[in-house]
C-alpha cells in the first residue's frame, strides 16, 4: 500500500512538472528563454517535491535541506526573469542585507551576544571587495567574496578574542566602539579607501563569457543588468543559508544555545566558552562581511557614510522585528530593508514633506523605530517567531 502511494505520489510530480515546462516552452520568446525556464522550473519543483517528501527531514537533515534551498533558490531565479529592474534591484539588495542579518541571528539568537557593531563589519566586506577590485579586477566574483569573507572573519576574531571576558553591555559597549570609529579607522587609510568619497569599482557587474556565449547577450534574460545581480546574490544568500542552517542543527549550534541559556552547565558538560563564544563572533562577523561583499557588487561603488552606527542600530532592529535565532527572521528583515526606501519615498511623496526637510531626512529611523515597537507589544518572538508558535499551537490543538 506504501509503495502503490509512493507511486503515486512520484507520477503526480512528474505530470506537474511536465505541465509546468510545457507552458514555460510555450510562454517564452526564445529557444534559449525556453531552456534556462525549463531547468528552473524543473529544480524548484523537484526540491520542493523531494523536501515535502515525509520522513526525508528527520532521516536525512542535509538532504531535506539542500532540496529546500535549491527549490527556493531556483524559483526566486525564475522569477527574476520576468520582474522590472527595480524589483530586481530590491531583491538583490534584501538578499545581501538578509546575509548580514543571518550572521547575527546566529550571534545573538544562538550564543546569546549582542553586537551593536555588525555595520562595521559589513563595511569591512564591502571595502574588501572594493580595494581588491580595484587592484585585482580580474579576479573572479565567487573568489572576491571569499576574500571579503575572510577579512570579516579576522577582524571579527580579533575583536572576539576581549568578548571572552565581556558579557551583556559590555560586548554591546565594545562593538559600539568599533562601529563608532569605523568611519575614522577608514579615514585614517585614505588611499587605499578613497577617504570620504569611498571608492568606484572599476567595471560594472557582468555576467561571465560563457554564458554569454550560451545564451547571446540580445536575449532578454542578460540585457537588464540588474537581473544579473539578483541572481548573483539570490545564489550566494541561498549557499550561505544553507551553511547556516546546519551550523544551527549541527553539535556547535547545540552548544552555543546551551550556553546561552546556562552557561554554567555548558561549563559543567565540557563545552569551552571562550572558544565558542569567540567561534559566534567570528562566524557573525564573516557572513556580515559577505553581505557587504554582495551589497558593494549591486551598488558598484562603496561609501564610509554608509557603513555608520545609525546601520547597524537598523541591523539589530531588523533581526528582532524578523525574529532572533531563526532563519525565515534573517530573510524578512532582508525584505523589510529592501523595500524600506520605497516605503519612505511613497510617504514623503504623498504627504507632502519636503523631501530636503528634517523630517523626511529622519523617516528611516522613525518606521523602523515603530516597527519594533509594535513588534515587541505584539509579536516579542519576531515575526518568524510568533508565526511559529502559532502554528505549532495550532497543531497542537488539531491533535488534542
Amino acid at each position: 500500500m506504501a509503495s502503490l502511494t509512493s507511486r503515486r505520489r512520484l507520477a503526480s510530480i512528474l505530470a506537474v512538472v511536465v505541465v509546468a515546462d510545457v507552458v514555460a516552452v510555450v510562454l517564452a520568446s526564445s529557444a534559449h528563454a525556453a531552456l534556462l525556464s525549463v531547468v528552473m522550473i524543473t529544480i524548484a519543483l523537484g526540491g520542493a517535491a523531494a523536501a515535502t517528501t515525509p520522513g526525508l527531514r528527520a532521516a536525512h537533515p542535509v538532504t531535506w535541506r539542500a532540496t529546500l534551498c535549491a527549490a527556493l533558490v531556483a524559483a526566486t531565479l525564475w522569477l527574476t526573469f520576468f520582474l522590472p529592474a527595480t524589483t530586481n534591484f530590491n531583491l538583490a539588495t534584501g538578499a545581501s542585507m538578509s546575509i548580514v542579518l543571518l550572521g547575527l541571528s546566529f550571534l545573538t539568537g544562538a550564543s546569546g551576544q549582542i553586537s551593536l557593531g555588525n555595520g562595521a563589519f559589513m563595511g569591512v566586506g564591502a571595502f574588501a571587495v572594493a580595494i581588491w577590485a580595484n587592484h585585482h579586477s580580474s579576479t573572479p566574483i565567487i573568489v572576491t567574496l571569499l576574500i571579503a569573507t575572510a577579512c570579516g572573519a579576522i577582524v571579527g576574531l580579533l575583536l572576539g578574542l576581549p568578548a571572552t571576558r565581556l558579557r551583556g553591555p559590555y560586548l554591546a559597549g565594545m562593538t559600539l566602539a568599533f562601529a563608532v570609529a569605523f568611519t575614522a579607522i577608514l579615514g585614517s587609510f585614505n588611499s587605499w579607501t578613497g577617504g570620504d568619497s569611498g571608492l568606484q569599482l572599476p567595471v560594472a557587474l557582468t555576467p561571465p563569457r560563457w554564458i554569454v556565449d550560451l545564451f547571446h547577450s540580445g536575449t532578454e534574460i542578460l540585457t537588464t543588468n540588474s537581473m544579473w545581480l539578483a541572481d548573483i546574490s539570490i545564489l550566494v544568500t541561498g549557499v550561505a543559508f544553507f551553511f547556516m542552517a546546519n551550523l544551527f542543527a549541527s553539535r556547535t549550534g547545540r552548544a552555543m544555545r546551551l550556553i546561552r541559556d546556562n552557561d554554567v552547565a555548558a561549563e559543567l558538560v565540557g563545552i569551552s566558552l571562550p572558544r565558542m563564544r569567540v567561534l559566534a563572533f567570528t562566524i557573525s562577523s564573516a557572513y556580515a562581511a559577505l553581505g557587504g561583499g554582495v551589497y558593494a557588487l549591486i551598488n558598484n561603488a562603496v561609501s564610509p557614510s554608509t557603513f555608520t552606527f545609525p546601520l547597524s542600530v537598523t541591523i539589530l532592529s531588523l533581526i528582532v522585528i524578523g525574529g532572533i535565532g531563526t532563519i525565515p527572521g534573517a530573510l524578512i528583515g532582508g525584505i523589510i530593508y529592501a523595500y524600506s526606501a520605497n516605503v519612505i519615498s511613497w510617504i514623503t511623496n504623498n504627504s507632502g514633506l519636503n523631501p530636503q526637510g528634517n523630517l523626511a531626512s529622519q523617516l528611516n529611523g522613525i518606521i523602523f523605530g515603530a516597527l519594533l515597537i509594535v513588534t515587541m507589544l505584539f509579536a516579542p518572538l519576531g515575526i518568524s517567531g510568533s508565526v511559529h508558535r502559532m502554528w505549532r499551537s495550532r497543531r497542537e490543538h488539531r491533535r488534542g
